[in-house]
């Protein structure tokens, strides 16, 4: 085989601690030049597959991403759509499942592989998990059938031998190796000595539709916890806050909230007004059923519709992408309906 038959993959440094090197005078992570990460992992240049970088030029915490920086890897990814067969993006973990939620939204019809991956240790120390991510990430990137199509073509996070949708993952540990869980959606593949991938749960994509970028976004939402005692002025300041457009509402169990008149009443005017409220649970395993409790068909007269068995990660991004587009409140409500990415499962 000719080397220029090789697949190409797209390698996007954004920062994070995979490319974070410890400063001996302060002891802090600091991050340091893209090259030196190739340098601390030569088995890339063993790959069978071409393998380009594209470094933002200040590398970022994942803690300071943004919808910006989101808008800017959908552009770098559009504008290599055509020379690369996959993209893998170097990202910090802790808001990991945010961007790769929205980037699942933002690159439709995305027939290609775009998987992001990290690190809980730097890439330059002894027992780091940064190598085995990075170089399994890059192996599910380039991975075609033998029709030459895809194996893998959705966004998705490489994390611990595990290969997990994008938009059905959350980071759930900030100690171990294993930082992120897909709790309602199975595993897409699992690296061993071989990678075994779960064909029938990876989506299907047609190659036939031209990549769709989106750039918009709209972040007036707000994620909204209850817990018992929370208190009715709290509740009415959050749901006026100026320019306040939709509401994330995490309650209990299967869906379900306090049944005080003041608080059903202040969630229905809230509706009115047009803020869209999406109701997921509390627990991260299990599906929204308002139907099935007297306290949800509460919540269901007031006008919040159910998220299902969203993460917040997914519903969130879900709703700034279709605020952004300008859609209506009840336009909104109807598409919360709608698996538009994979990112819910309709029961």
């Amino acid at each position: 085989m000719k080397k220029s038959n090789y697949p190409s993959v797209l390698l996007i440094y954004t920062g994070g601690t995979i490319g974070m090197i410890e400063n001996p005078e302060t002891g802090a992570l600091e991050a340091f030049d893209f090259d030196q990460l190739i340098e601390n992992v030569p088995e890339l240049k063993r790959f069978n597959c071409h393998i380009n970088s594209y470094q933002f030029s200040s590398p970022i915490d994942s803690s300071d991403m943004e919808p910006a920086l989101w808008a800017k890897l959908v552009k770098i990814i559009t504008e290599n759509y055509d020379l690369y067969d996959g993209f893998v993006i170097l990202h910090g973990t802790d808001t990991m499942a945010y961007t790769a939620s929205a980037l699942s939204f933002m690159l439709e019809n995305l027939s290609k592989p775009v998987i992001l991956t990290g690190s809980q240790l730097p890439i330059g120390m002894l027992r780091t998990d940064g190598k085995e991510n990075l170089i399994t990430s890059v192996e599910i990137a380039a991975a075609k059938h033998p029709d030459g199509t895809p194996i893998v073509p959705e966004v998705c996070i490489f994390f611990e031998n595990h290969l997990l949708r994008g938009n059905r993952t959350t980071k759930i540990n900030a100690e171990n190796f294993n930082a992120f869980r897909s709790y309602n959606y199975p595993i897409l593949a699992t690296a061993g000595i071989h990678i075994k991938y779960e064909y029938d749960k990876i989506h299907k994509a047609d190659p036939a539709l031209p990549l769709k970028p989106h750039y918009v976004y709209d972040t007036n939402v707000i994620v909204l916890t209850l817990f018992p005692g929370i208190q009715e002025n709290l509740i009415r300041n959050v749901l006026q806050t100026p320019g306040l457009r939709a509401v994330v509402l995490k309650t209990y169990g299967s869906g379900n909230a306090p049944q005080k008149p003041w608080f059903i009443q202040a969630l229905k005017e809230a509706t009115e007004r047009g803020i869209v409220i999406v109701n997921i649970s509390q627990c991260p395993t299990g599906m929204v059923e308002m139907g099935r409790y007297e306290t949800g068909l509460h919540l269901l007269d007031a006008g919040v519709v159910s998220g299902y068995d969203s993460t917040v990660e997914s519903i969130l991004t879900k709703l700034m992408f279709m605020l952004g587009h300008g859609k209506s409140a009840e336009e909104i409500r109807q598409l919360m309906d709608v698996p538009i990415a994979g990112e819910i499962t309709k029961a």
